[in-house]
């Protein structure tokens, strides 16, 4: 018997918490599964509740949530042997969708009961595990924008990100990619990825793959951004990253030096950070079930 744990974060999704539950519940609760229905009532009520289930041997985590919260139970499920599933329920679901998993309840349910369990590997910077992107310049502060709006969605998105175009002042990066000293003069993109996008099919590094052993940065100076912007065959064709002014490379290991400590995004959330940023890939360090 298997023992599922399906963990809700009861103000993500349209239409409430129960549709998620009725359609888990007909694909998932069958004889071989024993299914229970809990409720994340904060960050870290749902890491009590996942640390719980560990305990009682749960073979099964099923998170219904945005990226987010995908980030703080699945942090929980590093370097261990259980499974994570994820039934997209939040704004932007990068992780959802770079696997392909069916954005509708019945659809994800179905999809996930029918897939395959792989590991993949998982970002850390400075102790803090992220599974999707980690960004530390404009992008963090149009996520800490995007924060303040009282709605969710892609129009207050586009508007926190248009107000930080403005008002973002870029600061020069001192990096060490993989024992290579590089300097970032102004970036104003500079976004490491272990997935594709950041999320409401917004693609930042088309190339990333969950399982290749490395992150990917995709960085633009601020003086380069309207030269790239203004191929959007580009963007649409997803090759933007192939430009002659974004810097694309895979890595294993960089620190990266700042002269102020902006917040940065992880995983769609706002974290306040040292100047000095060491982040890291660990391989193969999360189990997945995704879609055939």
């Amino acid at each position: 018997m298997k023992q599922v744990l399906v963990l809700i974060n009861p103000k993500s999704g349209i239409g409430g918490p129960y549709k998620f539950i009725s359609a888990i519940g007909k694909t998932w609760d069958t004889p071989e599964h024993d299914v229970s229905f809990q409720f994340s009532q904060s960050a870290q009520d749902g890491v009590d509740k996942v640390r719980r289930a560990i305990d009682r041997g749960t073979d099964t985590v099923l998170v219904v949530g945005g990226d987010g919260m995908v980030n703080t139970i699945g942090s929980e499920l590093v370097n261990t042997n259980i499974r994570l599933g994820v039934i997209p329920a939040g704004s932007g679901n990068g992780f959802a969708r770079h696997f392909k998993t069916p954005l509708n309840p019945t659809g994800a349910a179905e999809a996930l009961f029918n897939g395959y369990t792989t590991p993949i590997d998982v970002g850390r910077v400075n102790g803090r595990m992220f599974f999707v992107t980690c960004s530390l310049a404009w992008e963090s502060a149009l996520v800490e924008r995007f924060e303040k709006y009282p709605f969710r969605g892609l129009v207050p998105y586009v508007l926190a990100g248009a107000q930080q175009l403005l008002e973002y002042k870029a600061q020069p990066f001192h990096a060490n990619i993989d024992g290579v000293a590089v300097d970032f003069k102004h970036p104003m993109i500079f976004t490491i990825a272990n997935l594709s996008q950041f999320g409401s099919d917004f693609t930042v590094a088309p190339d990333a793959k969950a399982d290749d052993g490395n992150l990917e940065l995709v960085a633009i100076e601020k003086g380069d951004i309207p030269m790239v912007v203004s191929q959007i065959h580009r963007l649409i064709e997803k090759t933007f990253h192939q430009h002659p002014l974004v810097t694309n490379r895979h890595f294993k290991k960089m620190i990266v030096r700042r002269e102020n400590n902006t917040p940065i995004q992880i995983d769609g959330e706002i974290l306040n950070t040292d100047s000095e940023i060491l982040i890291e890939v660990l391989p193969s360090a999360l189990n997945v079930i995704i879609p055939k």
